[in-house]
């Protein structure tokens, strides 16, 4: 149920007192060049956004730097290190090669090392395979769903679909014993057809978890950064404006409605509760029963705080989140800062702490607000009943997960409790 959770949205658990700094990059090597051009991604547009002079590639000097920064700043018997894009195979086997290199000569005794890559998987091949299985990577494969469902966004940039390449991808890592977690974006089309995808992902894929990311994303997203919006120009709660598909909608035609976004994971729930409790791993309920128990959100959308899951793009500069790769939200550059010393930063303290301190009275007053904790800031973009602005766009679906779990939750704990005590000492 533990354990790390390397791909979207990332939460390392708070080590014990001896472990002072501990936090978590997601490198972006090639920036936010990619070969596809999926119709809902929130970060292509970073290549007009933030600009580049080196032609979105990572230098050997900046890799390098963040490598022995990264290990220097922890000191935790377990580093992370995590790779996205974009697309991370558009840089080659050989990079990835220099990558472990550094990591070997860097890394301290007794210190254990881990890599997990988050890929479209259309590039992967046996050669691929061999390398992540050799190396003990932990890859994240995108896949939303049967061919139709996960064809109808997912495109290359020759406007070709690439379920087949992403299909075969899933076979070669299941033939080199890969461990691959599935990462599905819950967008407005397979919200509607949960069973058709969980039960796609759990007898054709297979893979080691599943991760579900509701796809939400304000129809400014390109121009406007997260919090920045103006606060009189925000939807009331369950107004037409507050949902995708209406002209005068806050978020993109693509974005995942609320209730859908419920009305999905209250159905999967029900199928992975009767059939495939304890046998098929969703990130989404695997913190959620951790959560009922009185344990900490094992997902950072879920916890009390944000700001140890950063951003790193190609030409060294650190973001505060990877959802918020702003120029509003620039920390700095590791070539002129430790990232050690940026993530523990006031200016990242403050945007850490502002996820409860900015919370609703709405939400300071639901009874599952521990469940939550608002959800992540960067959809705090609805009013309250009462017309507060900082609501979140998930709000009405989330409580109708929640209320939909909580008399299940007694039974499940009950259980877990009885597997604990079952483990030898």
């Amino acid at each position: 149920m533990a354990g790390h959770e390397p791909f979207g949205s990332f939460y390392v658990p708070v080590q014990p007192a001896a472990t002072a700094r501990r936090y978590h990059v997601m490198v972006k090597p090639i920036g936010a060049i990619c070969n596809l051009d999926c119709t809902y991604c929130y970060y292509l547009h970073k290549k007009e956004l933030l600009g580049s002079a080196n032609k979105f590639r990572m230098t050997d000097e900046i890799l390098e730097t963040h490598i022995r920064q990264y290990i220097e700043g922890q000191d935790g018997p377990e580093v992370v290190f995590s790779w996205q894009g974009g697309e991370p195979t558009m840089l080659g086997i050989e990079f990835f090669e220099k990558v472990v290199e550094l990591e070997r000569k860097y890394k301290r005794p007794n210190q254990r090392i881990e890599n997990d890559l988050q890929t479209n998987g259309t590039l992967l091949d046996e050669e691929w395979a061999k390398f992540l299985r050799k190396h003990n990577f932990l890859v994240g494969l995108s896949i939303d769903g049967p061919k139709p469902l996960h064809d109808a966004y997912r495109i290359a940039n020759d406007g070709k679909p690439t379920f087949d390449k992403v299909f075969k991808a899933a076979q070669i890592l299941h033939k080199y014993h890969v461990p691959f977690n599935a990462l599905t974006v819950v967008h407005r089309l397979n919200a509607k057809r949960p069973l058709d995808v969980y039960r796609f992902l759990r007898n054709e894929v297979r893979p080691y978890q599943m991760q579900f990311i509701p796809c939400v994303e304000p129809k400014v997203f390109r121009e406007v950064a997260p919090q920045k919006w103006d606060p009189q120009m925000l939807p009331e709660y369950e107004s037409r404006s507050a949902h995708p598909g209406n002209a005068d909608s806050v978020v993109t035609d693509w974005s995942v409605d609320p209730d859908d976004w419920g009305y999905f994971l209250c159905k999967v729930w029900d199928d992975w509760l009767n059939r495939d409790y304890g046998k098929v791993f969703v990130n989404l309920f695997e913190t959620a029963v951790a959560q009922w128990i009185g344990m900490e959100a094992q997902v950072c959308v879920y916890h009390d705080f944000c700001g140890k899951g950063l951003a790193l793009e190609h030409d060294g500069s650190l973001y505060s989140c990877d959802h918020y790769v702003y120029p509003e939200y620039k920390l700095g550059n590791i070539r002129e800062t430790s990232s050690a010393d940026l993530v523990f930063s006031e200016e990242q303290k403050r945007f850490g702490f502002a996820k409860t301190e900015d919370l609703t009275e709405h939400c300071r007053e639901c009874k599952y607000l521990f469940a939550c904790n608002g959800d992540c800031p960067k959809n705090r973009f609805i009013r309250t009943p009462s017309g507060e602005p900082g609501l979140n766009y998930l709000c009405s679906g989330l409580k109708k997960l929640w209320t939909h779990i909580d008399p299940c939750m007694k039974e499940i704990i009950a259980r877990v409790k009885q597997e604990q005590a079952e483990v030898p000492a």
